[in-house]
């Protein structure tokens, strides 16, 4: 299947709206440059306006690093998904390690944020991972497949179809350690697997799955060179606009 590869930067709580506007205009160049696959970004809540007015007219994606699930309400600190559209967002991460690992997200919130998102006409960029005493236990797939069951329920075929996952064991983000390229493929094959049990093999053979935890320049080439792996969710090396090229230029 000819998968339209994503590579996604995820720029956490860093940078000011100036810093993330120069950065985006870097990234934009890089993208327009490179026809042939998609590039996102997600700043910051505080530079989304900023960014997305900056690269209204280029191919580059804005994504949120959350949302909530209703238009409006009594929700103090969350940010619906029509207000993100009406700045120009397309996407949002949910469920990433960081807001399940720090901020105690479980698997039924992030199924309301998904949700929400898709009746926002949001497209969701869900994330699964086992930690690192899961997978020294061999509960890898056991855990996945819960959160994949749980965070998907409600979700009909045809919305399944324009999400994008993304899989990023929590023991690879941020501590240089890298799942090895094989240790990836296994459980991008696994996942897509599950997706064809679950709603059909054309679903699971449309669905873009990516790879987060610690992808840098050195490691993308042999990533991307595995045959279920479709893009890449990208942390530390996408605040650097040479390194982020660099993946975004994967050969």
């Amino acid at each position: 299947m000819n998968r339209r590869p994503l590579i996604a930067g995820n720029w956490k709580m860093y940078l000011t709206g100036a810093e993330a506007v120069r950065l985006a205009q870097a990234v934009a160049a890089t993208s327009g440059a490179c026809l042939d696959r998609d590039v996102m970004v997600a700043p910051a809540f505080t530079a989304l306006a900023k960014v997305c007015e900056a690269v209204r007219d280029t191919p580059l994606q804005v994504a949120a690093q959350n949302v909530a699930w209703g238009k409006e309400g009594a929700y103090t600190g969350e940010i619906s998904p029509i207000m993100l559209a009406d700045l120009g967002v397309r996407l949002a991460i949910v469920g990433h390690s960081e807001r399940r690992q720090i901020f105690g997200e479980r698997d039924a919130m992030i199924n309301r944020r998904l949700l929400g998102a898709l009746a926002g006409d949001l497209q969701p960029v869900l994330c699964v991972g086992e930690t690192l005493e899961e997978r020294e236990a061999d509960h890898t797939f056991s855990v996945l497949e819960q959160q994949m069951r749980q965070c998907l329920q409600g979700v009909a075929k045809g919305e399944m179809r324009q999400m994008i996952l993304a899989y990023e064991p929590v023991w690879a983000i941020g501590t240089g350690k890298t799942a090895t390229k094989e240790q990836a493929q296994e459980v991008h094959a696994f996942l897509r697997r599950f997706l064809a049990e679950a709603y059909e093999k054309s679903v699971a053979d449309e669905v873009r799955i990516l790879y987060g935890g610690s992808v840098k320049p050195e490691n993308i080439d042999s990533l991307m060179a595995q045959s279920d792996i479709d893009g890449a969710l990208v942390g530390g090396a996408a605040l650097n606009a040479e390194s982020f090229d660099r993946i975004i230029r994967f050969q």
